[in-house]
């Protein structure tokens, strides 16, 4: 009797244990804990501010969790009661779906609870997606609910190449488009709404031809699958790319902070685990390489690239670094790669085979003063191997079936976009082709040049200023930010960058003291950004650029 009182107090114990603490292993929370007063010294503990939102125990270690690892445009663009929203959904989505408890600690921790996938704008979408989706997956599998999922998305979204700038979820829904990456970045969003561990895998570059692409994995009971993302297949495993995958060079993820899975690890950074997925997909080889100096010896800290041909150069798809004894290694499809090594203005190269070669010793032989000498390479690409799970013909149909209606749907939607014919009445005319570019944000355009037309040409000028990309979603306040301003430099985009704060009326009276002497000498200007922003020490951080708002409140930034 007393064993039995015993065992039920100590599991007693262990379901208290469970309820209080996001991170049961205690020497990993006290690693977090560590990156997290890194990040909070880096960007300042203003940025992590919990008054008045009462996180429990679980909550608040979710919520370091994401701090310690976050960029710093997370941490410093987006408030603390922001993020704590999306770990209560996340943490609501853990106790509602039927395989809330089958999902590792590890794996709802690092490809469940973070919203970022890529270098995407963050949005509300996980508790929007989480409203839209519980109801339709409920009572099916893992495996039946990511198959479901996945038509939910294609429903929304088709592809449409476009620019490198990766739209939100919630954009790439109301515009009814996405590159590859925008899929991947969408159907990794809602499968995680869910519950249901997910990640983005790349291909940097083929290796057979000139081009790269992107899709999701999921995990189901124990395995991950994959699949083309908001491209729906019968069954899990196929897709359009099973034949191409089988004989690519690698592929990664990038999953979110310290990450100790089973998978090998190509970079770890205060951000991200870079991790090598290629055994998923067809035969593989690994390379052991030692990095030696002219003299012979090992060279520490050694940057090695490996570079696959691609797009008529010789691309570099990973990068990794020795160790104190020179070494390092590599993972890769059964074909052949160049292999980069160098540092201090020393390098050495060679050609290598996976499947063949088994130990590399590449020599830092060269520098500017002594170059390598011009030599052809027969660069041989894996063999085709591809692996097609069966599929019956009930099964084909009636997914065309589903895609059938899918496109109705969408096509639906995206008919009630203003086209020249519903606007050829429209009374300001030079604003018709930015309204229908705008596709689903093509309110906020209508809306903006109306208030606007007694200054018609400022606002069509910043219109035109604007990519597709950028007029399907940019919000009005920053569109009137842009018109507030005095600056006839319109544009409010420099790069790729987050655009989610106005900001040009605020830095116009912050510098108006200023102004005059930067315009003058734009030198001073500098001066004064390497003076009053500290640049983050962290070369291996995620380049996830900042908006200027937050920069200026954190005085802190990456180089980009």
């Amino acid at each position: 009797m007393k064993k039995i009182l015993l065992s039920l107090c100590l599991c007693l114990m262990g379901m208290t244990v469970y309820a209080q603490h996001f991170i049961s292993d205690a020497a990993f929370r006290q690693k977090v804990n560590n990156a997290f007063d890194a990040k909070m010294k880096l960007i300042g503990s203003k940025f992590y501010d919990t008054k008045g939102l009462s996180p429990t125990m679980e909550e608040e270690e979710a919520l370091r969790f994401l701090y310690a690892y976050m960029p710093i445009a997370d941490a410093t663009d987006y408030t603390t009661a922001y993020h704590l929203r999306n770990v209560r959904t996340a943490l609501e989505t853990r106790k509602e779906m039927a395989w809330g408890k089958k999902v590792p600690e590890l794996l709802f921790r690092h490809f469940v609870l973070p919203m970022r996938v890529n270098n995407e704008p963050l949005d509300s979408s996980r508790a929007i997606f989480f409203q839209e989706l519980k109801a339709r997956v409920k009572g099916l599998s893992m495996q039946q609910a990511i198959l479901e999922v996945n038509h939910w998305c294609h429903e929304h979204v088709t592809y449409e190449p476009s620019d490198a700038r990766t739209s939100s979820p919630l954009q790439s829904m109301r515009t009814g488009r996405g590159r590859c990456g925008e899929e991947s970045t969408y159907t990794v969003s809602a499968l995680r709404a869910i519950g249901i561990p997910a990640r983005q895998v790349y291909t940097p570059r083929w290796a057979h031809t000139d081009d790269n692409h992107a899709w999701v994995e999921a995990w189901a009971d124990g395995k991950w699958y994959f699949l083309g993302a908001c491209e729906p297949e019968p069954v899990l495993n196929l897709a359009w790319f099973n034949a191409p995958a089988s004989r690519a060079m690698l592929m990664h993820t990038r999953a979110f902070g310290d990450y100790e899975g089973p998978e090998e690890v190509m970079l770890r950074t205060n951000n991200f685990t870079e991790i090598n997925l290629i055994d998923n997909y067809g035969s593989t080889g690994r390379i052991d390489f030692s990095v030696l100096d002219a003299k012979g010896k090992p060279v520490q800290d050694a940057k090695v690239d490996f570079k696959i041909y691609n797009y008529a150069e010789y691309y570099t798809a990973v990068t990794k670094y020795t160790d104190k004894k020179g070494q390092t290694f590599l993972s890769a499809g059964r074909g052949d790669m160049l292999v980069w090594a160098s540092k201090n203005g020393h390098y050495g190269y060679a050609k290598v085979s996976f499947g063949k070669d088994k130990k590399v010793i590449i020599r830092l032989s060269y520098d500017d003063k002594k170059a390598g000498k011009e030599q052809d390479m027969d660069i041989i690409p894996p063999v085709e191997k591809a692996i097609l799970p069966p599929v019956t013909d009930a099964q084909r149909k009636e997914n065309e079936r589903r895609l059938t209606e899918e496109d109705a749907k969408r096509n639906a939607y995206i008919a009630t976009f203003p086209s020249e014919e519903s606007l050829k009445d429209y009374p300001i005319k030079a604003a018709i082709p930015y309204i229908i570019r705008s596709r689903g944000n093509w309110r906020t355009i209508k809306e903006f040049v109306e208030k606007h037309s007694a200054d018609e040409k400022r606002a069509i000028d910043l219109l035109e200023s604007l990519s597709y990309k950028d007029l399907r979603d940019m919000p009005m306040e920053i569109l009137e930010d842009q018109m507030a301003a005095k600056s006839d430099e319109l544009c409010p985009r420099v790069e790729s960058e987050m655009i989610l704060k106005p900001f040009k009326v605020f830095f116009e009276k912050a510098f108006s003291n200023d102004a005059k002497k930067f315009k003058e000498n734009p030198a001073l200007l500098v001066n004064w950004v390497r003076t009053n922003i500290k640049l983050n020490p962290d070369k291996h951080a995620m380049r996830i650029p900042q908006t200027p708002i937050s920069t200026w409140e954190s005085r802190v930034a990456d180089e980009r």
